[in-house]
């Protein structure tokens, strides 16, 4: 077991790469405002990915805390180029657009995701063991989770009125709701952590005529979820 082999080395950081997906069945139902998603609420995950991260997590911690393996878990935000698993905003957005809309709320860049790594193994002997969301800085606060389920776009806009003239160059438009905001707060204060990439720096980037994905992400680039695509989507769905 990788851990048990970390621990016996004596290594002096561990860091896992878990994800927002743990969250899953801890959102709001329609209706109700958005949800604030900080490391402070209750996980429960909605499908196999989720299940299997979040057991994960909880084995990191246990040896961490039994064998003092300095451990720091990341849950990591959407950071992939690939199309939308949602064939509904697959056919209504293009990639460039959906994706532009989740850095309001539930992406990160790549290059912020390596720079939280990195930070996170030189602060883990520190820290000890902690748990830390990974998402691109949102603009929303509290007070807009009412306004963000019934008319996203007038809570965007009001921000950034840029945005309306932008976005039109482009035939893109704005989610009409969201339903969660992925809060890293605790990632910044806890790692020194300073993401680069937000909703201001793609209306930027826009603006200047450059693409809004860091040179990183870029470099990557798309790697497919498998060889060959499925009816359902980029990976296959279980019934």
């Amino acid at each position: 077991m990788l851990l048990e082999a970390a621990s016996a080395a004596g290594v002096s950081a561990f860091v896992f790469t878990s994800t927002t997906s743990v969250f899953g069945l801890s959102m709001t139902p329609a209706g109700e405002p958005a949800a604030w998603v900080t490391e402070e609420l209750r996980c429960r995950a909605a499908n196999i990915y989720g299940v299997t991260k979040l057991a994960a997590e909880n084995l990191c911690e246990l040896v961490a805390r039994r064998q003092k393996l300095p451990l720091i878990v990341l849950r990591t935000a959407r950071f992939f180029p690939e199309a939308d698993d949602d064939a509904g905003i697959r056919s209504r957005y293009e990639s460039a657009n959906a994706q532009a809309n989740e850095l309001l709320f539930r992406r990160a860049d790549i290059e912020d995701v390596a720079a939280a790594h990195l930070l996170a193994i030189g602060r883990a002997g520190v820290i000890g063991f902690g748990r830390y969301i990974v998402s691109a800085t949102t603009p929303f606060t509290p007070k807009d989770l009412v306004m963000l389920r019934h008319d996203a776009p007038a809570v965007v806009l009001r921000r950034f009125p840029e945005c309306a003239q932008l976005y039109a160059e482009r035939g893109w438009r704005l989610f009409p709701t969201i339903d969660r905001v992925y809060v890293n707060a605790l990632a910044m204060r806890a790692l020194g952590w300073e993401p680069q990439y937000d909703f201001r720096h793609v209306l930027e980037s826009l603006r200047a005529g450059r693409d809004f994905r860091s040179p990183l992400a870029r470099e990557v680039g798309s790697k497919g979820y498998h060889a060959r695509m499925f009816a359902d989507g980029p990976y296959p769905v279980l019934p």
